[in-house]
């Protein structure tokens, strides 16, 4: 479903990615860790096309994104659904208006269909009856989960997490993750998460790719990854300060 290929890219003489690799196979759940900062999100923007590489292909389907213009840009993206870490609501919005705001904006189904639509999605998230609050109104759990429904409103072929569970309370975080689980077996999609957060990241994880100075340097499934030898990845998903990754500050 996505393959990237040799992707470099830099801030000025800051250097995020270097030379990564990685392919994330379809209807699979693929959870990319590593440290805060590491480039984990920038690497999420560049299978959307929020961010060109400096050299490299990316591969969705038959169709290297980074080459595509605006307007086949926004075609592409059509087959993606992304959850922010805030959840990235509008304020001024009801919870309606969140999630049906790309349905409204490049469909052209009626008002009916759309708050239908809206309904059947807020259910499959596990809330009913929210349609006219306000984000203010929500917790950071209700929040996620309206994101969640959101991503989910346009029947994408892919999702992509952005720290899922950044912020909530470990019953929260669980109920997250069974979510993720739920939506990839009943939807059949393609997901791809960015966590540090290794409970997570067992749980929902058919495959688990660790990022580390700007490459994976290493990939395999979560009991492959419990079980690594490099040195690097055993300190990171253990959470030691002792290794070969330097704790600074």
């Amino acid at each position: 479903m996505i393959k990237l290929s040799n992707i470099t890219k830099s801030f000025g003489a800051q250097q995020v990615i270097n030379g990564l690799s990685l392919e994330i196979p379809d209807k699979k759940t693929v959870v990319i860790i590593g440290r805060s900062g590491c480039g984990k999100s920038v690497l999420l923007k560049h299978m959307i096309g929020l961010l060109k590489p400096d050299a490299g292909s990316i591969f969705i389907k038959d169709r290297d994104i980074a080459k595509l213009n605006s307007k086949e840009l926004d075609e592409a993206r059509r087959h993606f659904g992304m959850l922010f870490q805030g959840a990235a609501l509008f304020d001024s919005l009801t919870v309606a208006e969140n999630v049906g705001f790309a349905l409204e904006r490049f469909t052209k189904k009626s008002p009916v269909e759309i708050r239908n639509i809206v309904k059947e999605k807020l259910a499959l998230v596990g809330l009913e009856n929210v349609e006219e609050k306000k984000p203010a109104e929500l917790s950071g759990g209700m929040k996620k989960r309206v994101g969640l429904a959101r991503a989910i409103a346009m029947d994408p072929e892919i999702i992509l997490y952005d720290e899922p569970t950044t912020g909530l309370d470990p019953i929260m975080s669980d109920t997250i993750n069974e979510l993720i689980v739920s939506l990839q077996q009943k939807l059949k999609i393609t997901s791809v998460v960015v966590t540090h957060d290794m409970k997570s990241a067992y749980h929902i994880g058919d495959k688990i790719a660790m990022m580390y100075d700007g490459k994976i340097i290493e990939e395999g499934t979560p009991a492959e990854i419990q079980n690594t030898n490099n040195a690097t990845v055993r300190q990171f998903i253990s959470g030691s300060s002792k290794g070969p990754i330097q704790v600074l500050g």
